[in-house]
């Protein structure tokens, strides 16, 4: 696996916590930042810092580019007709909300929302504040014991009332790949839905071509992908964004006002209301400019056996149970120890420089659904070799010895 290692590009991976070497596996929280993406904002910083689109001089001129250079970067990754269909936002939570803010005024009494159990809260919450205000219904749909979507409940829910449909490409606590091709399928064969995927977890490990996909929208963040926090994408097909009205309202997204009226700016500026996060742009691309540079076709087969061997070594420890066992699982395995709280295990697994994530993973109602309070969560990434899958199991071995 040295062969492949892009691990020097990430220097926080060389720390030392409480004395040992860093093993990072908190990745579906935050992936840490190669160097090129800290060089690529600092030099914004440095050498271009302005406000974007409204001067005429030219450090403006210098920064627009890049801000409108990372959209075109990110409209190739991921295959958009447009960069008019690229939205900047603070990142997937915000882009769900944009579209929600924008579908309770479309919702009527009556008319449903279609979502899953599995859902992180930024895909669940919003749907049903949207759904509240307009008088509409929120239905969420099952999913199995091993933590997968029950397309046949699935298939069961739609009806000529749904209205829109909203579900994650990878589940964040439990690493579940949805056959997003299949749903998207039984939707347009049995209604006129609008549908939107939560990406925030598939857009570092899976090809994403939105045009393939057909959805409607499509949303991702930044930092997920080795980009800054605080950045985020809104993919939606053009006639889908010209039907959503403004849910901010201020600078750069108006085209004319007078004391009468107003009249909004052309997209993708309608949605991105003041002063954008012109550095996090300039991040974002870096970040996409390095993924298209790096070997990563094979670096997410080396993360995918790592995903695996961790799980079945899991699987085999006494008094360790594996949450959700999808047929099809990438970057995260989730765990609970018998008689061990989540967080004890995290502390002790933390005191051995292995960083982990404890809780409900913004997850409650499928906690709820699973029968747990909380998982700990063990999510890899591209950067992750060998040596942290051996750092991990043996520190388990060492919190089993304690619980």
């Amino acid at each position: 696996m040295n062969n492949l290692s892009i691990r020097a590009d990430f220097p926080i991976l060389a720390e030392q916590i409480n004395g040992q070497p860093l093993c990072y596996l908190d990745n579906a929280a935050t992936t840490q930042k190669p160097v090129v993406v800290m060089d690529a904002m600092n030099r914004y910083y440095r050498q271009d810092n302005a406000n974007v689109h409204r001067a005429a001089h030219t450090l403006a001129e210098r920064a627009t580019n890049a801000m409108e250079s990372a959209r075109l970067s990110v409209a190739r990754f991921i295959n958009a007709a447009s960069p008019d269909e690229i939205i900047f936002t603070r990142g997937t939570t915000e882009s769900i909300n944009l579209v929600a803010a924008g579908f309770s005024r479309i919702l009527q009494p009556g008319d449903e929302v279609l979502t899953t159990v599995m859902e992180h809260h930024s895909n669940f919450v919003p749907w049903m504040m949207a759904a509240r205000q307009a008088g509409a219904q929120l239905v969420a749909v099952r999913v199995s014991p091993s933590g997968e979507i029950d397309q046949e409940d699935f298939r069961s829910r739609l009806t000529e009332r749904t209205r829109l449909v909203a579900f994650a490409h990878v589940s964040n606590a439990l690493g579940t790949v949805n056959p997003v091709a299949d749903l998207i399928q039984d939707i347009r064969s049995r209604s006129n839905a609008c549908i939107l995927i939560d990406g925030a977890q598939a857009i570092l490990h899976l090809p994403v071509d939105v045009q393939a996909l057909d959805a409607d929208f499509y949303a991702f963040s930044a930092h997920k992908m080795y980009g800054p926090t605080g950045m985020g994408v809104l993919y939606g097909k053009r006639h889908r964004l010209e039907t959503l009205a403004p849910w901010q309202f201020g600078g750069e997204m108006i085209e004319r006002v007078t004391l009468d009226d107003v009249t909004f700016n052309r997209l993708p500026y309608r949605f991105e209301a003041g002063t954008p996060n012109i550095a996090g742009a300039v991040g974002l691309g870096a970040a996409i400019n390095y993924l298209e540079q790096i070997p990563r076709i094979q670096l997410l087969a080396q993360e995918a056996l790592l995903v695996e061997e961790a799980a079945a070594e899991l699987a085999h420890m006494p008094g360790v149970q594996l949450v959700g066992r999808p047929s099809h699982r990438l970057g995260v395995v989730s765990f609970v120890v018998d008689g061990g709280h989540v967080h004890d295990v995290g502390t002790l697994l933390d005191q051995q420089g292995v960083a982990v994530r404890t809780g409900h993973h913004c997850t409650m109602p499928l906690m709820d659904f699973l029968g747990v309070n909380g998982t700990v969560r063990a999510s890899f990434s591209l950067y992750n070799e060998r040596i942290d899958l051996e750092r991990f199991l043996l520190a388990m071995h060492k919190v089993l010895t304690f619980l």
